[in-house]
C-alpha cells in the first residue's frame, strides 16, 4: 500500500516541505524545507540577496511563490544542484525533529508518494506520471536513518 502525502495539514503532512519544521543549516535558521530550497535557487546569481528575504518570509507558500517568480535569475546549475539542496534540507529536517523521524520510520517499507497534482518532478503530477522524486528521497532518508540506528548499535 502506498502512502500519499501533499498538504502539511493532511495525513502524513509532516512529510511535506511546507510542514512547520524549522531546520538549521550552516548556522542559519530556515522556517521550513521549502524556504531553504526556494532560496537556494538564487545562490551565486545577481538575485542572491533575495535568499535572506525568502528566509524571513512568514509562510512556505510565500517562499515558494518568490522562488518560482520567473523574473528571478536561477543559478545555471540548478537542474543538477536541486537534488543535493533538497537532500540536505530533508535529511536535516528528519535528523532534527524526532517526531517526524518516528513517523517516517513507522512507514515501514511502504512506497511514499508526494501527491502533488502540479509537480511532475518532485511529485506524481495530476495524471500520476510524475517522477515522485520527493517520495523517493524520503524513502532514501528512511533507509539512511535505519542504517544510522544499526551502526550505532554495533
Amino acid at each position: 500500500m502506498a502512502i500519499y502525502f501533499y498538504k502539511a495539514d493532511q495525513p502524513y503532512g509532516c512529510f511535506s516541505n511546507f510542514s512547520p519544521h524549522q531546520i538549521i543549516i550552516d548556522g542559519k535558521e530556515w522556517p521550513t524545507v521549502e524556504h531553504y530550497y526556494q532560496a537556494h535557487k538564487l545562490l551565486g546569481t545577481p538575485d542572491e540577496p533575495l535568499m535572506e528575504v525568502i528566509r524571513h518570509l512568514p509562510t512556505p507558500e510565500q517562499a515558494a511563490a518568490t522562488g518560482r517568480d520567473r523574473d528571478r535569475i536561477i543559478r545555471p546549475d540548478w537542474g543538477t544542484a536541486k537534488r543535493e539542496v533538497m537532500w540536505q534540507a530533508v535529511l536535516t529536517k528528519f535528523l532534527t525533529h524526532k517526531d517526524v523521524q518516528k513517523a517516517l520510520l513507522e512507514t515501514g517499507e511502504e512506497l511514499l508518494v508526494e501527491d502533488s497534482p502540479r509537480d511532475y518532478y518532485w511529485g506524481r503530477g495530476k495524471d500520476g506520471s510524475g517522477e515522485n522524486q520527493l517520495g523517493k528521497m524520503l524513502m532514501e532518508v528512511r533507509s539512511y536513518l535505519r542504517n544510522q540506528f544499526w551502526q550505532s548499535q554495533l
